[in-house]
């Protein structure tokens, strides 16, 4: 059996030979022979000529070759017969074999399966020389991913009968190459050590059997040329150029070189602002920093044009053209920037157009909108816009798109979001470092009807307390921005020397004051029961009913880009609180804390945060010790058992402290990003102090440890390991504290 291909020359050489040259009659119909498995439509489907045609030598010429790059046959050939009523065009074709199995052969590295699945040809499909060569670059790729850089892959066709034939690739991995050198060439200002240090490439190193060093991929080498570039060119190289690797395969060892040409290093002189000035020139020049800079750099000036171009955009000149200019001192090393400014018209939004809320109203979504129709575009405000909705947490992503409105200074903003589950309901059992063992069980929509309403119905019982709680909030009260959450609550707790039943209520309304800020008034009535009072703290707790009516009123300062997982922004709360108004607690409880986010590398997260309160019994009331601070515990000092960190006694008795501080640090990584999984680092200190005693921050407690985060559909999951690290000791010598503890919660951190 012959696998071949007829050539296009040879074709049409055929095609000369056998029909008429001086024919040009009408083709009465056109026929397909030969084919077994192609149908015929799908051949006349490429082919021009059809009945009722005028018969041309051209379009037949031209129609073989078409039928021959479909890639199903081995040959092709036409004929033309004379008939009373014009000509019959007879188009006979070869099939190509088709593939019975597809083997590999010499793989290791490699299964079978994980061949077939990187390459696109399977049994049953029509024998192609091309997509068979093809594949074996495939294949080859593979390895070369592994750093197998001289595997060797070859095929074999074995022919059978009924036009079939079986396909085998047979591979040689060879060993795995890595690279033994990196060599740079022509850097003076940079020595070979730190200039490696910014290449993700490495040599092969003592740990490569562990980590990536030594191996090279083709991709991740083009982005170090373009790493070191930007590198000089950031520190006043302007003229740097990074030459193209040339990588070397010699045994089972890679040797890349790059060749660098560095120039001269450039400073900044002066500093210009041409063409259509939106405020005076001085007044730019103080948003820009590349005139800050001991040299000039690409990115700091990238930055400028961004930040300039922010500001246009901010005053509705959303198509403002922004060029820098860098003109090179001839008698110096020096570059003067000029930044050519351009306004054009400004720009209104014509219409907004919500997309892709299949549940969620579209009053809920433009109520957080910071721009609106027929207004100016501003920039921040769209930005904040798309903050706003992030922040609702209805939504799995956002997009914004602009198109052009009806004319040249009108836009139509498309707001297009991706609806996320809203609603939970779980039950199950759980353990805390606080709860100890408990069920539970909850049902919550933070969307309610598409409202935007939040609803929360929840039960727990443990072997430390028992908890009850209803919670109703309307964001958007008579549709002004004003919040009004009602909870109600019915728990007990026990504490470590009493048990406290406590139920009540509470009536919360919230105002925006400024951007990011709002303001909250809350008030408070709780009944509590303290009972089971341990005789030695007889004297310090008393037993009964406790009637509490408070108000609170409290600022709260948020910039996050989200409430779950925050990666930028920050968080401040002041809160002031009145107990005393009616009922037999009395007591004015002052807190702060502050919070900050800032993106670190490679997608981690920096959290700084600081918190301090004081409490102080008012006129003839009761400072119940349940409004005491203590600390210790998954929210404040990790290692520490909960509230163990107290005021104590001459008996060495825990009784809370009536001023507190702590501050806490953290550095949080991506360990699986898609599912939600983080880890982090962590430090915290503080200490409790009673009153009359100033805070001492040489007395701060200390804790240090790690932990792993899952923000799973039902909230954060928080399994954290602390370790203490100020150990108090006995009179012996002996520690009488433990060396730490792990903590496990769900809900937020801080």
């Amino acid at each position: 059996m012959r696998i071949g291909f007829s050539t296009i020359a040879a074709i049409s050489l055929f095609f000369v030979l056998c029909v008429s040259a001086g024919a040009q009659s009408q083709v009465k119909e056109v026929k397909i022979q030969g084919n077994q498995r192609i149908e015929d439509a799908a051949i006349l489907r490429v082919i021009k000529t059809s009945a009722g045609d005028a018969f041309d030598r051209d379009r037949l010429s031209a129609d073989l070759e078409a039928i021959y790059q479909m890639g199903y046959f081995d040959d092709v050939r036409v004929a033309a017969e004379e008939t009373e009523d014009g000509r019959v065009v007879i188009f006979t074709v070869e099939e190509k074999p088709t593939l019975r199995t597809i083997e590999v052969t010499g793989n290791r590295v490699y299964d079978d399966e994980e061949v077939r699945e990187n390459i696109d040809i399977s049994s049953g499909a029509i024998l192609n020389i091309s997509r068979i060569k093809r594949n074996v670059r495939a294949i080859e790729t593979m390895y070369k991913e592994l750093n197998y850089h001289n595997v060797k892959v070859d095929y074999e066709i074995e022919e059978l009968d009924h036009n079939r034939a079986d396909l085998i690739f047979t591979v040689e991995e060879g060993k795995k190459v890595r690279i033994r050198e990196i060599r740079l060439e022509g850097n003076k200002a940079y020595s070979d050590k730190a200039l490696k240090k910014i290449m993700k490439t490495s040599e092969k190193g003592f740990f490569s059997w562990l980590t990536s060093s030594g191996e090279l991929d083709a991709q991740r080498l083009e982005q170090d040329v373009m790493r070191l570039e930007a590198h000089y060119q950031n520190n006043g190289y302007a003229d740097a150029r990074v030459a193209e690797p040339e990588v070397e395969y010699e045994g089972d060892w890679i040797y890349v070189t790059i060749k660098i040409h560095e120039g001269p290093r450039y400073k900044v002189g002066e500093i210009s602002f041409q063409g259509e000035l939106i405020r005076p020139a001085d007044e730019l020049q103080q948003k820009v920093s590349i005139d800050k800079q001991a040299y000039y750099s690409r990115e700091v000036l990238r930055n400028d044009v961004i930040t300039l171009s922010d500001l246009y955009a901010d005053q509705g000149y959303a198509r403002a053209d922004v060029r820098p200019g860098i003109k090179k001192r001839e008698d110096a090393d020096v570059i003067d920037v000029a930044f050519h400014l351009k306004k054009n018209q400004p720009i209104y939004f014509e219409k907004i157009v919500i997309e892709g809320n299949t549940k969620t109203r579209d009053k809920v979504i433009r109520r957080e909108l910071k721009v609106h129709e027929q207004e100016k575009y501003s920039a921040s405000r769209l930005k904040r816009s798309v903050r706003n909705l992030h922040r609702l947490d209805y939504f799995e992503d956002v997009n914004v798109k602009t198109r052009q409105g009806e004319s040249d200074d009108r836009m139509i903003l498309n707001i297009d979001v991706t609806e996320k589950a809203t609603g939970s309901f779980s039950f199950g059992a759980g353990y805390s470092a606080v709860e100890k063992l408990y069920v539970m069980g909850s049902v919550s929509e933070r969307n309610f009807l598409g409202r935007g309403q939040k609803i929360e119905l929840r039960a727990q019982t443990g072997s430390e307390s028992r908890q009850f709680r209803f919670l109703f909030t309307e964001p958007w009260l008579f549709d002004i921005p004003l919040s009004a959450t009602v909870e109600a609550y019915n728990w007990q707790r026990d504490y470590d020397d009493y048990e406290r039943d406590s139920k009540g209520g509470k009536l919360r309304f919230g105002y925006p004051l400024f951007d990011y800020t709002r303001g909250y008034v809350t008030y408070a009535f709780d009944v509590s029961e303290v009972s089971d009072i341990n005789p030695d703290y007889s004297l310090l707790i008393e037993e009964g009913r406790f009637t509490e009516s408070s108000l609170t009123t409290s600022i709260v300062y948020d910039s996050r880009d989200r409430a779950i997982s925050p990666t930028e922004g920050s968080r401040h709360v002041l809160s002031l609180q009145y107990a005393g108004l009616g009922g037999d607690v009395g007591y004015a409880k002052t807190t702060a804390e502050l919070g900050k986010y800032f993106p670190l590398f490679w997608s981690t997260v920096g959290f700084l945060h600081a918190e301090g309160g004081y409490v102080k019994e008012v006129g003839d009331k009761y400072l119940p010790d349940y409004e005491k601070f203590y600390l210790g515990g998954i929210n404040s000092l990790r290692g520490f058992d909960w509230r163990d960190v107290s005021v104590r006694d001459a008996n060495d008795q825990k009784i809370g402290g009536e001023k507190f501080v702590q501050f806490n640090a953290e550095f949080i990584f991506p360990l699986i990003e898609k599912a939600g999984l983080r880890g982090l680092l962590f430090y915290d200190t503080g200490n409790v102090y009673k009153e009359g005693t100033r805070v001492d921050l040489g007395e701060l407690r200390e804790s240090a440890g790690f932990g792993i985060r899952w923000y799973s559909p039902m909230g954060p999951i928080r399994l954290e390991r602390g370790y203490i690290l100020d150990r108090k000791k006995n009179e012996q010598g002996e520690y009488i504290e433990d060396s730490g503890r792990w903590e496990f919660a769900i809900g937020g951190a801080f």
